[in-house]
């Protein structure tokens, strides 16, 4: 059970670096919380069960590309030591096309679901009976804005991971 609830924990700290390090993933996440926003707090949106599975389903493959990409591009970048390669450079292109692939599908599974005109007409109405929340809106794009554009060094592990049954110092 100790090494389940590790791997979790491995996880948990893998998605945790990812956002911290990757700018296009912390672009996913805010589009990802601004579109769940306005699907569960107002009642804008109409959404059937099977829509819904579609944009979650949509949305957990944009993250886990970008997570992908992101394991492909630190192995590329330790297998060549930094230094350029061309088979290093497709590698790296090719995981990024892969990322491009599954946001372009989630848009498109986007566009299918929530292209409901009458939904924009509520929002709007309900922008403007309610302009203080056009300043919260504003505010809180201001805030993504920040979190988004950050600068975060790229988290890299001052220590190994321990392997489980293997002394500390068996670690290169």
């Amino acid at each position: 059970m100790k090494a389940l609830l590790r791997s979790f924990g491995y996880a948990f700290r893998g998605l945790y670096w990812a956002v911290r390090a990757e700018r296009n993933l912390r672009i996913h996440a805010v589009f990802t919380i601004y579109m769940y926003g306005c699907l569960l707090v107002p009642d804008w949106f109409t959404v059937t069960r099977v829509q819904w599975a579609l944009l979650l389903l949509a949305t957990a493959l944009v993250v886990a590309a970008e997570l992908f990409n992101t394991a492909i591009e630190a192995t590329v970048n330790l297998a060549t030591d930094g230094r350029y390669h061309p088979l290093a450079a497709r590698a790296k292109d090719m995981a990024s096309a892969g990322v491009l692939v599954c946001a372009l599908f989630a848009v498109g599974v986007g566009i299918a679901v929530l292209w409901q005109p009458e939904a924009f007409r509520r929002m709007a109405a309900y922008f403007a009976t309610h302009p203080a929340m056009i300043g919260a809106l504003a505010i809180s794009i201001a805030i993504a804005g920040a979190f988004i554009f950050s600068a975060r060094p790229s988290p890299v592990p001052t220590e190994p991971d321990r392997v489980p049954g293997q002394p500390h110092s068996a670690q290169p």
